[in-house]
């Protein structure tokens, strides 16, 4: 079995609302879901956590918050970083500005970062890996602040966010010249990323796909992801599953996330990766980089 290729399918922003922490469970249960990432400031923390407890096969890491989302520390202990109601700017750019240049900042960050470890260690739950909303974790001060709390808690798992530009250009062209600025931005951080993993013990997949297409995944795409699997290496997909009643009026958000939840517990994944001779695993069976 070591020389099929391997894959995580992992699940974002658990913790965010109850209708993700029900997708997730669900298509963990019943699909193709075998890890995910669990947002400590997220509105239904608590309630992911008891799910989780009840879920005890389930893989789960941090997905650290430092923009478009709530912090963990109050405004007056990190008043550079978020609101009076401790929501982070939603802008990566100025939030990526904001924490390379200023020095108050980077401090601050550092002190947030660690609050949310912390709350993510108080849940009992065993961390499996560490990723970040919006892939915010290749910013340089980010990173370097990631690993040190990393080897601090235990958690010496890491996304590294390498896409398949190729593979997203195929299954969707547009926004062609977005998407290749982006990819070559990625490509240079996080090979600086994954030499210092690499040195720091770090185990981190291979290929992390669904960054070029966020939003837009669909069975095409996956078809496309499973066919372009390596032998012998680990992958991950990724996804952002809500589940909503049929017939709920949703918004377009909504509604790519409620697709992303079909997809994950329809039978066809599964039977392709049966077909395909991939071998699904979870983060905590990682145990090397790729």
């Amino acid at each position: 079995m070591t020389g099929y290729p391997r894959l995580i399918v992992n699940g974002d922003d658990f913790g965010i609302s109850e209708e993700t922490n029900e997708a997730i469970i669900r298509a963990f249960r019943e699909g193709a879901l075998t890890s995910c990432s669990l947002m400590v400031s997220g509105k239904a923390f608590e309630h992911a956590v008891q799910l989780a407890r009840d879920n005890d096969r389930l893989s789960v890491g941090i997905h650290l918050v430092t923009v478009m989302g709530k912090s963990v520390l109050p405004h007056g202990e990190i008043p550079h970083l978020v609101d009076s109601e401790g929501n982070f700017p939603s802008n990566p750019t100025v939030c990526g500005l904001k924490y390379y240049f200023l020095p108050v900042a980077r401090r601050e960050l550092k002190k947030e970062l660690e609050a949310q470890f912390e709350k993510f260690r108080s849940t009992g739950l065993k961390g499996t890996h560490i990723d970040s909303h919006l892939h915010m974790h290749v910013h340089p001060v980010i990173f370097k602040a990631a690993v040190e709390l990393g080897e601090r808690f235990g958690i010496r798992k890491m996304r590294v966010p390498r896409d398949d530009l190729r593979l997203s250009l195929q299954a969707d062209p547009e926004n062609r010249w977005e998407k290749i600025f982006g990819a070559l931005v990625f490509r240079l951080l996080t090979r600086a990323m994954q030499k210092k993993l690499r040195a720091k013990g770090f185990c981190f997949a291979h290929r992390v796909y669904g960054h070029l297409m966020s939003g837009k995944i669909n069975h095409h795409y996956v078809r496309s992801v499973l066919e372009a699997l390596q032998s012998g290496k680990t992958s991950e997909l990724y996804f952002h599953p809500s589940i909503h009643s049929d017939g709920s009026d949703l918004n377009s958000e909504d509604q790519r996330c409620f697709e992303e939840y079909k997809l994950l517990v329809g039978r066809q994944f599964l039977e392709w990766m049966e077909e395909l001779e991939i071998t699904r695993i979870s983060y905590g069976e990682m145990d090397r980089w790729d």
